[in-house]
């Protein structure tokens, strides 16, 4: 599940986004923002952003575990008419790298993904794409559970490689 837990991860990292994640990226967006959703799953991200206004033109999973979501693998897909993809993608790097830069060639890239990567050496060549790190915090990845993740979570914005320094947008007061 995370570096320093010793429970099992789930299958391809399928953990529901919940509504808690989602809330300190709705100021960035602007309103009806028409999205991508790449690594879909079970649709909770969707519905979350659907509840603020937002538009899903296009959802995918390799594994869809809803009918309104298609089965494709988004290494391997392209998408136009969008204003930008948003997801929680696997965290697994040997995924998520190839998706930062596969999606942020095409258009603005919003992932939920551990904010810790920002800090280690394997983030230097993704860099030059950050835009924006939204802080979210912990987040309770198992409805039900008493605990939430052992790893600080924030919202990452890439987009095609640039000279512009990425800004950092800390937690809000609840």
């Amino acid at each position: 599940m995370g570096k320093r837990s010793t429970f099992e991860r789930r299958a391809r990292d399928f953990y529901p986004t919940p509504a808690e994640a989602v809330t300190p990226l709705l100021p960035h967006l602007f309103a009806g923002t028409r999205y991508c959703e790449p690594c879909a799953g079970d649709g909770a991200l969707i519905d979350h952003l659907a509840a603020a206004g937002h538009v899903c033109a296009s959802a995918w999973d390799i594994e869809p575990q809803r009918a309104d979501i298609a089965r494709h693998n988004a290494l391997h897909r392209l998408i136009g008419n969008i204003d930008c993809f948003i997801t929680n993608p696997p965290w697994d790097r040997r995924t998520l790298h190839p998706l930062i830069a596969h999606l942020s060639d095409q258009h603005p890239t919003w992932l939920l993904f551990d904010a810790d990567w920002i800090h280690t050496r394997q983030s230097a060549p993704f860099m030059a794409r950050l835009r924006r790190v939204v802080s979210v915090g912990r987040v309770k990845w198992i409805p039900g559970s008493a605990m939430t993740g052992k790893d600080n979570c924030a919202w990452h914005l890439f987009d095609k490689p640039s000279a512009v320094p990425a800004a950092l947008f800390g937690r809000l007061a609840a």
